[in-house]
C-alpha cells in the first residue's frame, strides 16, 4: 500500500506544479501593473492621462471576460492539456508585446490579448486540476491553484518594489517590471508537453482506454477502474442528450447551478479585492506614504496572501465549505466597514498610513485565506463534466466583467467620493454576499464530482 502512495503523490505534484504556471502567470500579470503603472505614466513614457490609466487597468480584464468564454469552448473541443499549451504560447507573446509596447495604445491591445490567456487560464486550470483530482484530495489540490495566484501577485510586488527602488531613476523600470513574465510562460509551454489529459474529457470523447491509462497513473488500479466505471455511468446518464448550446443551460437545475456559479464568481470581485491588488500602491501613496514606502509596503499584501491561502488550503480537509466562506466574507465586510469609519476620523494623524496598511493586509489575510481559494473550487466542482466548460466559461466571464468593472471605477469613485465611502460601499457589498452564500451556496465538502451533479439534479426532491 505505501509503496503506491508515494508515485500517487509524485505525478499529482508534478501535475499541479507545471498546470499552475497559469495560475502564477495569472497573478503576475494582475499584479505587476499595481508597481508599474506610476512608472509608465511618466510624460517621458506613455504618457498616460487617468483616463488612458484607467484603460490600460482594464483593458486585461475586459480581455480575460472574454478568455474565460473562449477558453471554456476550446478546453472543451481540445483538452484541457491542449488548450494550456497555447495558452502559454498567447501569455508569452501578449507579455513581450506589452513589455515592448511604443505607445498607449499598443499597450492597451496587447494587455487585452493578455487578458484572453488570463481568462482562459482562470477556467482551464482549476478545471483541468479538479478533473484529475482525487475525491479526498480534490480541495487541497484544486486550491494549490489560488496559492500560484497569490503567490504570483506576491512576486509581482516583489519585484515591482526591488525595480522600482533600484531602478526608479530610470524611467523604462516599468518595462523590467512586466517582462519578467515571459518566463514563467516558458516553462507552462514545455511543461504541459509531458502532462497527461483529463480522463473525465477523454471518456466524453469516447477514449476509454487512454482516460483508464492516467488513471492508473494517479490512482492505486482498483480505485482507477471504480473510477472510471463511475464516469462512464455518469455520462451514458447523458447519452442520449445532444452536444452543449447555452440552450441547454436553461434546463431548470442546469440554470440553478449557472446562477450560483455565476454568484459565487461576483461575489469574490464586489469584496473590492482587486481595489487592493491593482491600486494598492497608489492607496497607500494617498494615505501617505511615499512612492518608494508604498512599493516595499505593499509587499505585506502579497506575503500575508501567500501565507492566508496555506492556511485555508489546510482548513479546506478539516471545515466545511460554506463555513469557511461565511467566516471571510464576514470578517473582509467588517474590515471594509473600519477602513471606511477610520479614513473619516483618524486620516490626519501620522500613524493613519499604518493603519491603512494593518487593515489591508488584514482583509487580504481573510480574503485569500478564506474566499479566494474556495471561489475557484467551487466553482470548478459544482459544474457537471458535460457543462463545465460552457457553464463555468459563464460563470468566470461574469466575474471577470465585475472585476472590470471594480478596476475601471475604483479610481474615479475615489476621486469622487473618497477613501471612506468607496470602502463603505464594499462593505455593504460584502453583507449582501453573506445572505447569498448563506442562502443559496450548497455544501460540496466530501462528494465526487457525480454526487454534487445528483445533488444538483434532485434538488427538488431534497427540499420535498
Amino acid at each position: 500500500m505505501n509503496t503506491n502512495e508515494k508515485p500517487l503523490c509524485s505525478k499529482l505534484t508534478s501535475i499541479s506544479l507545471i498546470s499552475t504556471l497559469g495560475g502564477l502567470l495569472f497573478g503576475l500579470d494582475t499584479g505587476v501593473i499595481n508597481g508599474a503603472l506610476p512608472f509608465m505614466s511618466a510624460a517621458d513614457q506613455l504618457n498616460l492621462t487617468p483616463a488612458l490609466e484607467g484603460a490600460v487597468t482594464s483593458s486585461l480584464l475586459l480581455g480575460a471576460a472574454f478568455g474565460s468564454v473562449v477558453g471554456g469552448h476550446l478546453s472543451d473541443r481540445f483538452g484541457r492539456r491542449k488548450a494550456l499549451i497555447g495558452l502559454a504560447i498567447l501569455f508569452f507573446g501578449a507579455t513581450m508585446g506589452c513589455t515592448l509596447s511604443p505607445t498607449a495604445h499598443v499597450m492597451i491591445l496587447f494587455r487585452f490579448l493578455l487578458g484572453l490567456a488570463v481568462g482562459g487560464a482562470s477556467v482551464t486550470v482549476p478545471t483541468y486540476l479538479a478533473e484529475l483530482s482525487p475525491r479526498d484530495g480534490r480541495g487541497r489540490l484544486v486550491t494549490r491553484n489560488e496559492l500560484m495566484i497569490v503567490t504570483g501577485q506576491f512576486l509581482a510586488f516583489l519585484f515591482n518594489a526591488i525595480f522600482g527602488v533600484l531602478l526608479g531613476h530610470t524611467g523604462h523600470v516599468w518595462r523590467y517590471m512586466l517582462g519578467i513574465a515571459a518566463i514563467p510562460a516558458i516553462f507552462l509551454f514545455f511543461g504541459m508537453l509531458r502532462m497527461p489529459e483529463s480522463p473525465r474529457w477523454l471518456v466524453v470523447k469516447g477514449k476509454i482506454s487512454e482516460a483508464l491509462n492516467v488513471l492508473v497513473q494517479v490512482r492505486e488500479k482498483e480505485t482507477a477502474i471504480a473510477e472510471l466505471n463511475e464516469i462512464q455511468d455518469n455520462i451514458k446518464e447523458q447519452s442520449h442528450l445532444s452536444k452543449v448550446t447555452y440552450k441547454d443551460l436553461m434546463e431548470p437545475w442546469v440554470f440553478r447551478i449557472v446562477l450560483i456559479g455565476i454568484g459565487i464568481g461576483i461575489v469574490q470581485q464586489i469584496t473590492g479585492v482587486n481595489s487592493i491588488n491593482y491600486y494598492g500602491t497608489q492607496i497607500l501613496r494617498e494615505s501617505g506614504f511615499t512612492m518608494q514606502a508604498a512599493l516595499i509596503a505593499n509587499t505585506a499584501n502579497g506575503v500575508i496572501s501567500v501565507t492566508a491561502v496555506l492556511i485555508g488550503i489546510w482548513l479546506l480537509g478539516r471545515v466545511s465549505r460554506r463555513s469557511i466562506f461565511l467566516v471571510g466574507l464576514i470578517t473582509t465586510s467588517l474590515v471594509q466597514c473600519l477602513i471606511g469609519i477610520l479614513s473619516m476620523t483618524l486620516s490626519e494623524y501620522s500613524f493613519f498610513p499604518w493603519i491603512i496598511l494593518l487593515l489591508m493586509v488584514t482583509f487580504m489575510a481573510f480574503f485569500q485565506g478564506c474566499i479566494g481559494p474556495l471561489t475557484w473550487l467551487m466553482m470548478a466542482e459544482i459544474f457537471p463534466a458535460r457543462f463545465k466548460g460552457l457553464g463555468m466559461g459563464i460563470a468566470v466571464f461574469c466575474s471577470w466583467i465585475m472585476n472590470f468593472v471594480v478596476g475601471l471605477t475604483f479610481p474615479i469613485l475615489l476621486s469622487a467620493f473618497g477613501l471612506s465611502m468607496v470602502f463603505f460601499g464594499f462593505s455593504i457589498c460584502g453583507f449582501l454576499s453573506i445572505v447569498f452564500v448563506y442562502k443559496y451556496v450548497p455544501e460540496t465538502k466530501g462528494r465526487s464530482l457525480e454526487q454534487i451533479e445528483h445533488y444538483f439534479r434532485n434538488f427538488k426532491k431534497v427540499i420535498e
